[in-house]
This record gives C-alpha cells, sequence and structure tokens, in this order.
C-alpha cells in the first residue's frame, strides 16, 4: 500500500502549500485526506476511470491496514476480546484498573486511530461522490481535469443547436498560457507527460475525425475562452499627423514666418482693420495648402490600411461538424483541425494530427533557410507564419492571435506605405532639379530687389521713394525687407512642383482601389505604373486561361475507350485497384451528407474530378476503402515531378501496394505492362507506342491526361523503417491502370483579352506544365497560336528542349516562343532571365509555391488569388483575384493609364511653373517689382499642385492606351511631344502676361488705380 500512494503523491511540502491556498478544511485528519486527493491531482495522464480504481485499492488497503494494527495492539495489551462495546462499562472499569499512566495514552492513541479510520471511510465516501458530481478536479499544472474522451460529432446536413456545445465545466480545464509555452518551446518531454497530441485534442474538445461544433455558440464561447486569431496592431496615423508633417516642410515654415511678420507690421502700420489682408491671406493659403495635402496623405493612408487587411485575409480550410469548410484565417479557434497542402501559410500555432511528408519553411520566425521535417513522433510542433515547403497533414490548432509568436512579433510592426516606387524616384530627382533651378531664380529676384530697394528705385503709391536713407523708418524697412523676402520664398514654393509626388501618390492610390473593384489586388506600388510598361506577358494555363473547373470526359483501359455509363463487370479487379489510386492518392476529402444528397467533395480542381469520377461512375466507397487500407508512405505532387505516389498495406491480407498518379507519359514510362479491359495484363513492349498514339490523340482535344499505374510489393522492396522519410516508392516495373482525360474548357473572354494585349504591343507567351498536344490545343483555342498559320517549332517547345539550349541558342530563340510545355518553375524563371536580358519588361502569372523565383525576379509578378498559394501570392506584385487572365489584360490598362496620368500632370505643372518664374523674374529685374504677389502665387500653387492633381490623377483609363505601343524600360519621362507641348504654351502664357505687365493701362486705357 505504501508503494501504491507514494507512486501518486507530490512532495508534501507542495501539498500543504496548495492545501492552504485552497483553504482546505475538510476534516482533522487532513493529513490522510489529502493523501488521497494526490492521487487525483498529480498524475494527469492517467485515464479517470484507472484513478478511480485505484483511488478504491489504496483506500481499502490502508483501512484494512490500520483495522490490523487496531486488533493486534488492543490484544496485547489488554489480553481480552477486541470489541469494547460487548463488555460495556465493567471492561473499561477492569481495563484501567490494569494499565498504567502510559496506558492512558495509548488507549487514547487506539481511539484517536479509531476516529482517524472512520475519518478515512468517510473522506473516501465523500471523494467517490465528487468523482460522480465533478467532472474536473482542480491542481493540474497544464490539464486541470482528467482527460475526456470527444464524443463523435454525429454528420448532419442542419447545423447543431446550441445546446450541442462545450459543456460549461470544460472550459476552466485548459490552461492556455503552458500550453502555449510548450508549443513555442517545442517541449516534447512536456507533451508526452500531458498524454501526447490526442490527450491535448480531447481536453480541447475536440474530435480530430469530425472537428469542433460549427455553431455560432460554439465558435464565440472559444473565442471568449482562448482569444481570436487577430493581433494588435499600432494605432493608425491620424490626420493632425499628417497636418504636423505638412507643417514640417521647410518652405511652409519659411512662408509663415513671413505671413507672421507681414501681419505685424501690416497691423501696425495701417491698423487691425485694414493692415491683416497680405500676412491673413497668406495664412489662409498656406493652411488651405496643408490641409489639402494631409487629407491627400491621409485618404492614401486609409486606402491602404483597409488593402493590408485584405490581402491579409488568407482562406484555409478546417474540419468542422465533420465537414470541411474554407473559412477566413481570422475566424480559426483554438481546437480547430487545419488542412495544410504545399505552399500554404500555417495560421496558428499547433500540433500535428496526420499527414504524410510534411516539410515546413521555419525561415520567417527562425531564420533558417532549410526545411523542417514535421510528424508525430519528434517533432510535432507547428508555428504560425511559417509556410508548407512539401507534403500535406492536418494540425489541430492550441494558440491563436497574441498568444502566437508570429502574433507577438507582428504586432510591434507597423505596415510600411512609404514604399517608394521608381517612377516616384524619378520625379524626385526631376523635383529636385526644378526646386534648385526656382532657388537660384529666387535668390536674384530677392538680391535685385533689395539693391533696387536700398538704391531707392523703388517708389510707394504715392510716387516718392520708398528708402530715403537714414530718414526712412527703422519698420517701413524691416517692413519691405519681408515684404521682398516673401516674394522670393512664394516663387520658391511656385518653383518647386511639389504636385508631382502628391499626384503620383493620387493616381497610385485612386488606381489601387478602381484595380481592386477590377479583381486585381495591389500589393506593391511599384507595380501600378511598372506594368504600364510591359511588353511580354508570361502567363499560366490551368485556371488562367481556363476556368479550372475539371470533369472527366474520357477514360481509357489498356487501348479500349470506356464510356461513361460502363460498368466494367469484366475487370472487377482494376476497378478495385482504381478506387486504391484515386481514393487513398489524393488530397481531397468526401464528405457523405445524411440527408442522402451528392457528396460534398473538397480539394483541387483535379482531385474533384478525379473522385467525382471514381465515386459516380465507378462506385468508390471512401469510408470503406479507408477502413480496408493504412497508408505507410506519401510522395506529395509538385509541379517538377508532376506525379504523387502513394504506399498502402491491405488490412485484409497484410499486402503492400503502391499506387502513382501523374502526368500520363511520366506514369507511362515508369510502366512494363498495363490493364486491358478484360482485366487481364499484358506486357508494353509491343503495344507502347499504341498506349502514346491514344495520349497524344486525347491531348490534341485538349485533355488533361492523367495516367494511373499499381505495383503490388514486398516488405524488402517497400524499405519498411520506423523512419517514414526512408520509405521507398517503387518507380519501375509498375502496371497501368488506365488513363483518364479531364477536359477544362477556355475562360469566356479570354481570346478577346489576348488580342486587345496584342493589339497593344504586347507579347503572350503561355507557359504550362500539360503535355505539347495539350498546351497547343489550349493556345489555338486561345488566341496565342493562329489557327490558319503552320506552327513551327521555334514557336512551341517542351522546357526540357529549352532547359537544354546554350545560353547563344536560348537568347536567340526566346522572343519566338509562343508556347512552352511540360515546364518547370526553373524553366519559367530561366525564360524570364533571358526576356529581361534582351531589354524586355515582363509581367508573369503563376500560382505554385514553386514559381515564387520566377514571379520575384519578373518586373511584374501576377498570382492567383483562388488557386494560388500564400508563398506565390507573397512573392508577387498583384494579386489576380478572380484567377482570370481579362483581369491580367485590365492591369495593363490601369499600369498605362497611371503612366499617362501622371505626364499629362508633369506637362501642366511644368508650363504653369516656367511662366511663373519667368514673368516673376523679367518683371523683378527690369520694373523693380514682382507682378504676382505672395498671395497670388500661393493660390495659384494651391489650384496647381492640389487641385490639378486631383482633377488628373483620377482619370480612367481610355481605349485609347492600348492602342500605343508599350513605354519601356528606358524610354524618358517627358517625351519629345510632352517638351514640344510644354514650351509652346509656357512661350505663349508668357507673352501675353508680360505685355499685360508692361503695356496694359495703354491697351486697356486705365490706369493702376
Amino acid at each position: 500500500m505504501g508503494h501504491a500512494i507514494h507512486r501518486f503523491r507530490p512532495p508534501l511540502d507542495s501539498v500543504y502549500q496548495q492545501r492552504k491556498l485552497q483553504g482546505s478544511n475538510r476534516s482533522n485528519y487532513a493529513n490522510y485526506g489529502s493523501l488521497l486527493l494526490d492521487t487525483i491531482n498529480t498524475s494527469t495522464i492517467i485515464i479517470r476511470a484507472q484513478k478511480r480504481w485505484r483511488i478504491a485499492i489504496c483506500s481499502i488497503r490502508f483501512v484494512v491496514s490500520l483495522a490490523r494494527e487496531i486488533n493486534s495492539q488492543f490484544y496485547s495489551t489488554l489480553a481480552i476480546q477486541p470489541s469494547c462495546s460487548q463488555y460495556g462499562g465493567t471492561s473499561c472499569e477492569l481495563h484501567q484498573d490494569l494499565i498504567t499512566s502510559t496506558d492512558i495514552t495509548k488507549a487514547q492513541k487506539r481511539w484517536r486511530i479509531a476516529c482517524l479510520v472512520i475519518g478515512s471511510i468517510r473522506f473516501m465516501v465523500s471523494l467517490t461522490r465528487e468523482i460522480q458530481t465533478e467532472q474536473n478536479s482542480h491542481d493540474s499544472v497544464i490539464l486541470k481535469s482528467p482527460f475526456h474522451t470527444a464524443p463523435k460529432v454525429e454528420p448532419s446536413s442542419s447545423n447543431h443547436g446550441e445546446n450541442e456545445c462545450l459543456p460549461d465545466s470544460l472550459y476552466p480545464t485548459i490552461d492556455q498560457l503552458a500550453l502555449t509555452e510548450i508549443v513555442k518551446e517545442k517541449d516534447l518531454t512536456a507533451l508526452l507527460r500531458l498524454g501526447g497530441v490526442g490527450k491535448i485534442a480531447a481536453a480541447l474538445y475536440t474530435d480530430p475525425e469530425n472537428g469542433i461544433y460549427g455553431n455560432d455558440h460554439e465558435i464565440s464561447r472559444r473565442h471568449e475562452m482562448f482569444g481570436t486569431n487577430t493581433y494588435r496592431r499600432p494605432p493608425p496615423k491620424g490626420f493632425l499627423f499628417f497636418v504636423l508633417e505638412a507643417f514640417k516642410d521647410t518652405t511652409i515654415l519659411i512662408l509663415l514666418v513671413c505671413a507672421t511678420l507681414s501681419l505685424g507690421f501690416g497691423i501696425k502700420t495701417h491698423g487691425v482693420q485694414d493692415g491683416w489682408y497680405e500676412g491673413g491671406s497668406i495664412f489662409v493659403a498656406v493652411f488651405l495648402v496643408v490641409v489639402v495635402s494631409a487629407l491627400s496623405n491621409f485618404r492614401q493612408e486609409r486606402q491602404f490600411d483597409k488593402l493590408s487587411k485584405l490581402s491579409n485575409n488568407i482562406k484555409v480550410d478546417v474540419l468542422r461538424d465533420a465537414r470541411r469548410h474554407k473559412i477566413s484565417i481570422f475566424d480559426i479557434v483554438v481546437g480547430d483541425v487545419i488542412f495544410l497542402n504545399i505552399g500554404d501559410q500555417i495560421p496558428a500555432d499547433g500540433l500535428f494530427l496526420d499527414g504524410h511528408s510534411l516539410l515546413i519553411n521555419e525561415s520567417s520566425m527562425t531564420g533558417e533557410s532549410d526545411p523542417v521535417e514535421v510528424n508525430s513522433t519528434e517533432n510535432p510542433f507547428l508555428f504560425s507564419g511559417s509556410k508548407v515547403a512539401d507534403g500535406y497533414g492536418r494540425m489541430l490548432v492550441t494558440s491563436v492571435g497574441m498568444n502566437t509568436a508570429w502574433g507577438e512579433m507582428m504586432s510591434s510592426i507597423s505596415g510600411d506605405s512609404n514604399e517608394r516606387t521608381p517612377l516616384q524616384a524619378r520625379l524626385d530627382k526631376l523635383t529636385s532639379s526644378i526646386g534648385k533651378i526656382g532657388l537660384v531664380v529666387a535668390f536674384l529676384v530677392l538680391v535685385v530687389l533689395l539693391i533696387r530697394y536700398f538704391t531707392g528705385n523703388t517708389q510707394d503709391k504715392n510716387g516718392k521713394k520708398e528708402y530715403n536713407g537714414s530718414q526712412t523708418d527703422l519698420d517701413d524697412v524691416f517692413n519691405a525687407v519681408v515684404r521682398i523676402v516673401a516674394a522670393a520664398v512664394t516663387i520658391v514654393v511656385v518653383a518647386i512642383p511639389e504636385g508631382l509626388p502628391l499626384a503620383v501618390t493620387l493616381t497610385l492610390a485612386y488606381s489601387m482601389k478602381r484595380m481592386m473593384a477590377d479583381q486585381a489586388m495591389v500589393r506593391k506600388l511599384s507595380a501600378c505604373e511598372t506594368m504600364g510598361s510591359a511588353t511580354i506577358i508570361c502567363t499560366d494555363k490551368t485556371g488562367t486561361l481556363t476556368l479550372n473547373e475539371m470533369k472527366v470526359s474520357k477514360f481509357w483501359l489498356g487501348q479500349d475507350s470506356i464510356e461513361e455509363d460502363s460498368t466494367l463487370v469484366d475487370a472487377a479487379n482494376v476497378v478495385s485497384l482504381l478506387h486504391q489510386g484515386v481514393g487513398l492518392n489524393t488530397t481531397g476529402t468526401v464528405y457523405i451528407p445524411a440527408s442522402g444528397s451528392g457528396p460534398e467533395i473538397s480539394g483541387s480542381p483535379t482531385e474533384k474530378a478525379l473522385l467525382s469520377w471514381a465515386i459516380l461512375q465507378l462506385g468508390m466507397d471512401v469510408e470503406k476503402l479507408k477502413q480496408g487500407y493504412r497508408i505507410l508512405h506519401v510522395e506529395t505532387f509538385n509541379s517538377d515531378k508532376k506525379r504523387s505516389g502513394v504506399a498502402i498495406r491491405k488490412s485484409a491480407d497484410n499486402t503492400i501496394h503502391v499506387h502513382w498518379k501523374g502526368a500520363a507519359e511520366i506514369i507511362l514510362a515508369m510502366c512494363s505492362s498495363y490493364c486491358e479491359s478484360s482485366g487481364i495484363t499484358k506486357s508494353l513492349d509491343g503495344d507502347r507506342f499504341k498506349i502514346e498514339k491514344i495520349i497524344q490523340g486525347m491531348a490534341a482535344s485538349s485533355l488533361r491526361c492523367i495516367a494511373f499505374a499499381h505495383k503490388e510489393i514486398s516488405e524488402e522492396e517497400m524499405g519498411c523503417h520506423k523512419d517514414e522519410s526512408k520509405h521507398q516508392l517503387r518507380k519501375e516495373g509498375l502496371t497501368l491502370l488506365g488513363i483518364v482525360g479531364l477536359k477544362d474548357p477556355c475562360r469566356p473572354g479570354v481570346k478577346k483579352a489576348v488580342e486587345t494585349c496584342r493589339l497593344a504591343g504586347v507579347d503572350i507567351k503561355m507557359i504550362t506544365g500539360d503535355n505539347v498536344f495539350t498546351a497547343k490545343a489550349i493556345a489555338t483555342e486561345c488566341g496565342i497560336l493562329d489557327p490558319n498559320h503552320q506552327v513551327n517549332g521555334n514557336e512551341v517547345v517542351s522546357g526540357a528542349d529549352f532547359r537544354n539550349y546554350t545560353h547563344e541558342e536560348r537568347m536567340e530563340k526566346v522572343e519566338m516562343i509562343r508556347v512552352m510545355a511540360r515546364s518547370s518553375p526553373f524553366d519559367k524563371l530561366l525564360m524570364v532571365q533571358c526576356l529581361k536580358q534582351k531589354g524586355h519588361v515582363v509581367a508573369v502569372t503563376g500560382d505554385g509555391t514553386n514559381d515564387a523565383p520566377a514571379l520575384k525576379e519578373a518586373d511584374i509578378g501576377l498570382s492567383m488569388g483562388i488557386q494560388g498559394t500564400e508563398v506565390a501570392k507573397e512573392s508577387s506584385d498583384i494579386v489576380i483575384l478572380d484567377d482570370d487572365f481579362t483581369s491580367v489584360a485590365t492591369v495593363l490598362r490601369w499600369g498605362r493609364c497611371v503612366y499617362n496620368n501622371i505626364q499629362k500632370f508633369i506637362q501642366f505643372q511644368l508650363t504653369v511653373n516656367v511662366a511663373a518664374l519667368v514673368i516673376n523674374f523679367i518683371a523683378a529685374v527690369s520694373a523693380g517689382k514682382v507682378p504676382l504677389t505672395a498671395v497670388q502665387l500661393l493660390w495659384v500653387n494651391l489650384i496647381m499642385d492640389t487641385l490639378g492633381a486631383l482633377a488628373l490623377a483620377t482619370e480612367r483609363p481610355t481605349d485609347e492606351l492600348m492602342q500605343r505601343s508599350p513605354v519601356g524600360r528606358t524610354a524618358p519621362l517627358i517625351t519629345n511631344i510632352m517638351w514640344r507641348n510644354l514650351l509652346a504654351q509656357a512661350l505663349f502664357q508668357i507673352s501675353v502676361l508680360l505685355t499685360l505687365q508692361f503695356k496694359g493701362e495703354s491697351i486697356f486705357n486705365v490706369n493702376e488705380e
């Protein structure tokens, strides 16, 4: 008994400390009571049923040993019957006569022991009642109650009621902070001490096979308990911040000083009623300029914040109510089961449930670029913000939002909306150059006016000299100097075209907003303007040029075409193998509603089409299939291998089977035999060419060809190691099971969009992973290849051929290539590099993780919003939200519009700047005064910089823009036509205004009064 109790008991100090903190006063015999209570509180990994039996056994042994001790002591001391109650008072008196004072003490001890036994029995009874009524105890470190087995969620077509949710008593059982620390620290020992991932899932009331309940009541309670999957952001910059930023401009500060001095001297000279006009007008004009500029920047900041929230709103697949749902990353709660595939971003911290070949890139958290293998035995920990590099799996969410390391890091980072685009950088240089010219002119005007004033060559309104040496009042001299300085500073304000950066900001912000409405989300500002210069667009086929709505339209078994209504009775063994190859070698999921309606299939379009075909045409039962086989190893599909494989063990006979699925010609090359429609296996030696022709014929009909192959192998061939990463799948000598053709129709408006790009001088190149025949058929259907023109060998190439060219051959042929088939991500990257070396501005579309290098290398990276992985989106500049090539053409229109609007504003701005500078300089040198005062120039500046920018920066694109040639990489910002218009307009304005300045009185027969 002592050993049994000792095994469960924690250190006594901690026991007494806990009892003291809890204020426990169960009885005067708490030493023995706490002994039993400790049995419950210390061993959290033992299930409740085991604990109850052990408590009962410990209690029985304890009572029996105490009874034996009382019995033996009583006989040895008194040598009479042990039951005192039978003898009444006589035996008690006899007892007192026989014993000494020491014996009295022993008697007291015996009575205390007897009371203690009774107290222990009472405590055991009360403890049993407590176990039955309470589902949780109190003092565990992580899980404050023994684990419950999560009830299985019954599939139902209707939502669960509010009563079908987590019971109230379970919510206090999870210590979120301690659980978070275990995951953050990757403390595998602590995790195993708690019973592993399965016990954590049970404590979170999550059924790994069915997920959590998905009703609103359940989700809101998990939000209250564990928090939401959002993180605190630094407060956004308010309007006042941008007002203060505008006031930091040097010229604005000088103007404010001049306005203050002008206001003071004006009031002193002419009184308050008449003296405030000039200084007050300068103040009003300056404040208007500041407010309009701050308002524009504030609206831009708000727009960037909205776009940032949209770009961070990632969609993830979760399991709730036994169904697979696609929800926002912000709606994830602790206890959710998340599906992970290649390229996905891990949305929260959690633990690995199941999966295969899962490699995680944790560089965003640890800085290590090498992927980390995640499995259930050695490293089941997953961190928010990491990316799935390979494989697939499912995870259990344990921490969300600010409880994750990613949330803590992101809460301290503010989004940077001060990105300077290449065009903005060029405009900054232009502004600086014009500003320097303005400074020189303003300095010359200042010097000329001061010389004329102090030499007595200026006159007041009465025709008297303004400066008469020592006779002139000092206040008048100071006031005149302030007026001259204000005029010179105002010339600088007008000369510096600060409206240029404002115009760029406005047109970019406006374009981003409108492009969002046109299904294009801009991630990097530079892409807006760079897209207008694009000369070549390299586009994917699937989902971009086509609808990405796959359907099996043809099936070949051997050399026989199987019709859709065929039941394949003669090849039942082949059907069984096809069930395995489709149902187990997949990343899709199937849910059969209890209502009896059709199956709900989730996954990629290809997986959905194959699963639907196998269920509806081949009669596949997914649940039965999964129960009869166990997956041993998986090689996931990616765009390099273009195939996926799985090794499974059949439960009935313990045999191992390998199944491969992928591009038809790649799988065919791995096979040495094939199955006929009768189910007989034949050698491929004499029939390989015929099957290749079948594949080519299907591809020429614009079908995507997928082949299935199988091989039964031995334990030795499999290499059955405990380490799954060492498993090897058989890749040769396979048996071809069949070939399916998937039809993916072209998008309705893609042919017109391709034609529009062609008319705009932009060449379209299709880069696809499909074979040459399928690629050629789709390219012809989309208008990339001319159906009336004989395609030569340089227009359509395979990725392998392009890769094997010498550098000189690639540079020579790259511009002639229109279609590249069976390409890998490296081939796409290679083409982009060659095109850039030829001087082209290249835009590239991509959706896979391996497309990231090409998206980064391109001048404009365009990722797909629906099928694109998070890795591809983060590597891109613009996300095409609807995956439609028509939206790519729309982005091209907006890019040209941005460039065109900025050029128009430059022409307008410089025309006014040149005219104002020349007029003021000539008038100051010749007449000694400027025709345009500081107030007038500031109002001109206000209208010209802010209102002009608002008007010209928000013009929408026209069809005329798409009839021009691309701008190109090295085209000048101010073209020859712009210089012609600018100089002609400026000369006209200068001529008219100078004529009015010097001859206006005589022409109109008026005087200065």
